[in-house]
């Protein structure tokens, strides 16, 4: 069976057997007395032979009895609901589906007709939701107090994308049956996928306090992580993906979302590990280079983070924030010309970033590229007021290129915007205006 009907044939099971003891949730025979002949006989040998099969879980003789029956008596909505049990079992969904629609059409009203509207639903469920809410409606309304119909209806329309609607059910359901563990995450799932993080984080730990076992316990540690991380409960947050990881050691994915929180917390070496965990795995995804490469730069491991960008930048050819990362790297190293490589790469990407501008001419100031700094500065001066710092490279630029007059105005604005007196660039600017000055008086003389 694939995962999807291996749910709703499970839901099935527990919609008839909750009900009565065998297949039928209402007996298929009529109420009144039949006058016995041979055809009556006949429909009841059918009736039996289709229920001793089912019994015995052989399922196709119990299709082909129930087939039999409705050749003769199309009219019996019990044997309609029967015969789409058996096709569910058999796993053929749309036959199933046509025969619970017939057992409705017969008897809509009918109370009895609940477990119809609910398998109807249930077959519906795995592919078409939204078709799915109608028949479980009407089945929650013919069974006000049953917990589990109002969790299918909450699943129902929750996978329709009407999630405050389907929270509404969960949580009738959860009143009805505070125990269920499978009320309780889908309570919760849609909660955190609302936006109410507080409300999940409740949930989710009342689910925890239920026990639940395998891929429940795995899921409501992973829920309660996420609505942690919303709530930026970053120590707690971490925790639970830990918990969670305890049981489902080869989730890269998760592994590498345990990384990112443990760097917010400033834990770096702990994030590292993690990284290293996930990377056993194999080849690392672009997330989890960037994060690497993060680290590496905050713990000034320029020459590992190169390498880690660079693959990045084959994953992402066209992020600017990775080639502008890998720029900064190269700038760090005093590596300039493969720091312009980079950089001027991210900028081209991203022509309007004015952050990026500045990083290109820090790079081209520092390669000593002093016109095309110029350049530069033209270009961000015509976007932003420039700084006093920026003034003071200017000012630099002109001097080294041995142009007097512009050299000497930009100390000068550098100066005017300058405020403290004690920096390298204060002392410098003083020196060359004065030097400047008289170079300037010189040449008029």
């Amino acid at each position: 069976m694939t995962t999807s009907t291996r749910f709703l044939f499970c839901c099935a099971i527990c919609l008839t057997l909750g009900g009565a003891s065998q297949i039928r949730a209402q007996s298929s025979s009529p109420a009144k007395k039949r006058p016995v002949d041979a055809a009556s006989r006949e429909l009841d040998r059918l009736l039996r032979d289709a229920q001793d099969a089912v019994n015995k879980q052989d399922y196709d003789t119990a299709a082909k009895d129930y087939e039999q029956y409705l050749q003769k008596k199309p009219d019996d909505a019990s044997a309609h609901y029967n015969l789409g049990y058996v096709y569910t079992a058999l796993e053929r969904p749309e036959d199933a589906k046509t025969e619970y629609a017939k057992a409705i059409a017969l008897a809509p009203s009918d109370p009895q007709m609940a477990p119809a509207y609910q398998n109807l639903g249930v077959t519906l469920l795995p592919n078409d939701p939204a078709a799915a809410v109608d028949p479980l409606q009407h089945a929650a309304d013919m069974q006000p107090q049953d917990a589990h119909v109002k969790w299918l209806l909450g699943t129902a329309l929750e996978r329709s994308g009407k999630v405050p609607a389907a929270i509404e059910q969960f949580q009738a359901a959860q009143k009805l049956d505070s125990k269920d563990v499978d009320i309780a995450s889908s309570l919760a799932y849609a909660l955190l996928n609302a936006g109410r993080f507080a409300d999940a984080e409740a949930t989710y730990r009342a689910e925890l306090a239920l026990h639940p076992e395998d891929i429940a316990l795995k899921q409501a540690h992973l829920g309660l992580a996420n609505s942690l991380v919303a709530q930026k409960k970053l120590d707690e947050a971490a925790a639970e993906f830990g918990a969670y990881l305890e049981l489902a050691p080869s989730d890269t994915a998760v592994r590498i979302e345990r990384a990112s929180t443990l760097v917010d917390l400033g834990k770096n070496d702990d994030a590292l590990a993690e990284l290293d965990r996930a990377a056993s795995a194999g080849p690392e995804n672009l997330r989890a280079l960037k994060l690497r490469s993060q680290l590496y730069w905050e713990m000034k491991r320029y020459d590992e983070a190169v390498p880690v960008l660079e693959k990045a930048a084959a994953l992402a050819p066209n992020d600017p924030n990775i080639l502008d990362r890998l720029g900064r790297v190269y700038l760090a190293k005093k590596d300039y010309p493969n720091a312009l490589r980079w950089l001027v790469a991210a900028y081209k990407l991203s022509p309007d970033a004015n952050d990026l501008l500045a990083q290109v001419i820090e790079a081209e100031y520092l390669n000593k590229n002093y016109a095309e700094t110029l350049a530069g500065l033209d270009i961000l001066s015509k976007r932003q007021e420039l700084p006093a710092a920026s003034w003071y490279v200017r000012a630099t630029c002109f001097d080294k290129l041995g142009q007097i007059q512009p050299a000497l105005d930009a100390y000068q604005k550098f100066l005017q915007l300058n405020k403290d007196e004690n920096s390298d660039m204060y002392f410098v600017s003083t020196s060359r205006v004065r030097t400047l000055t008289r170079e300037l008086k010189d040449k008029t003389r």
